[in-house]
């Protein structure tokens, strides 16, 4: 399989359940602004919407929207646990979050990058991040992960997601419990691992 990425997008998340998973895998990474991977392919022809993420599997298909692409890897190793049981109450759970991440947070987050976006609105989407944000503090409180004391892919959406507050001027310090989980996922050798390989922080030695 082969992950296109762009360091610290929404690729993250896959590229993190990737690793979590134990998956054989190459990275490619796309230049978002001239739509052109590191080895010179045109990614439109990989993904016509022209954003990451991008898994192109063994046999050739391609599987794109983040969501889609953490839930098809977790179901190939089904002993890791990354997701629930398809069918499952707790499976629909794990949709219920990532829904949630990709249109509550996502979508608010990704539009403060847009430098064209006028103060006035930037300070609305901001205002609507926080109420979204205090409501996953919340869901947080006395837990170790999104779903419970297990580590599911919807964690490494989640913390991809947060982790854009320090390039948008949102600061999560206020919210104790959301940080103290922030640094319990940081810590996963996995996510180490990720972070790494896309250059967001330094190799280990």
């Amino acid at each position: 399989m082969k992950l296109y990425y762009s360091p610290g997008a929404c690729s993250l998340s896959p590229h993190i359940v990737l690793r979590e998973g134990g998956f054989d895998f190459q990275l490619e990474r796309v230049d978002l602004q001239s739509a052109v991977t590191e080895t010179g392919a045109d990614y439109k022809t990989i993904n016509p919407n022209g954003y990451v993420p991008a898994l192109q599997l063994d046999d050739g298909q391609v599987l794109t929207e983040g969501p889609a692409i953490v839930q098809y890897l977790a179901d190939r190793v089904p002993e890791r646990r990354l997701a629930p049981q398809a069918g499952t109450m707790e499976r629909y759970r794990l949709m219920e979050w990532l829904n949630f991440i990709s249109t509550e947070l996502h979508k608010g987050f990704g539009a403060l990058f847009n430098p064209k976006l006028p103060d006035e609105t930037k300070a609305v989407i901001k205002s609507q991040l926080v109420a979204r944000i205090e409501h996953v503090n919340r869901l947080l409180s006395g837990k170790t992960y999104a779903m419970g004391e297990t580590f599911m892919a919807v964690d490494a959406y989640l913390f991809t997601v947060l982790g854009w507050g320090k390039y948008v001027d949102l600061d999560l310090s206020r919210w104790p419990t959301l940080t103290a989980y922030l640094g319990r996922v940081a810590a996963r050798p996995a996510v180490q691992a990720a972070l790494a390989a896309e250059g967001l922080i330094p190799a280990s030695t």
